[in-house]
């Protein structure tokens, strides 16, 4: 498939999706911080789980870094416990915010400042941060423009042949960006359209028969 018709074709994607689903809200959080935590939280659980140790956080009032900086690391696993691997999770935020507070003094707009290389590189350098969780937090709390690949969108395309099943990680998010406006609310609302189509058809076993993207060739069993 030539460039040209990718680049036609990611566009009709987005177009269809967004008519369907319409605006989806995301990140859904009361502030950048909420953001980061719930991008490092998310991983490998279901944002159900994310939800209830947020929750945890509030009612123990550690959601502010300076909070996060303070607090023991096996007493946040245990307010936590709720998203999964919390002891891992809870090393993952110790871990980000020791970086924010020795790099920033504890200030996350600096943080996710300045030349996006640069930050995105960062960020990949703290222990437990993957380009996925990077990405998030870069684009959701940053406003940056760098997009979000998670497994949905892997299996969307390789579904309708736009990748192939060994493409890796930065050969998705470039696909995307060398052929998507430079835009960030676009990038943001791609990205969530993409989880909602995953979740609601492209699943494990794929449900095609309302599907928005169902009128493209595609190849169900892969």
């Amino acid at each position: 498939m030539v460039k040209a018709e990718k680049k036609h074709i990611l566009l009709r994607f987005y177009e269809s999706l967004f008519t369907c689903y319409g605006r989806q809200h995301w990140w859904p959080a009361d502030s950048d911080n909420e953001v980061v935590i719930g991008a490092i939280l998310t991983q490998n659980t279901s944002w159900s789980n994310v939800e209830k140790a947020i929750g945890s956080m509030r009612e123990h009032e550690c959601m502010e870094f300076s909070e996060l900086n303070r607090i023991d690391v096996d007493e946040l696993a245990e307010v936590i416990r709720s998203a999964g691997t919390f002891r891992i999770k809870a090393r993952r935020l110790k871990a980000f915010v020791s970086w924010l507070f020795e790099r920033y003094d504890g200030d996350l707009e600096p943080a996710l400042s300045g030349n996006l290389k640069d930050r995105r590189r960062e960020l990949l350098s703290i222990s437990g941060i993957g380009p996925e969780t990077a990405d998030a937090i870069l684009l959701y709390a940053g406003r940056r423009l760098t997009f979000v690949v998670d497994a949905y969108t892997h299996r969307v395309l390789r579904r309708h042949g736009l990748i192939e099943g060994c493409a890796s990680y930065d050969q998705v998010k470039n696909l995307f960006e060398s052929n998507l406006p430079g835009d960030v609310q676009m990038y943001n609302e791609y990205h969530a359209l993409l989880v909602e189509v995953g979740k609601k058809h492209c699943k494990t076993k794929a449900d095609c028969s309302e599907c928005p993207l169902r009128h493209w060739s595609h190849d169900e069993s892969l």
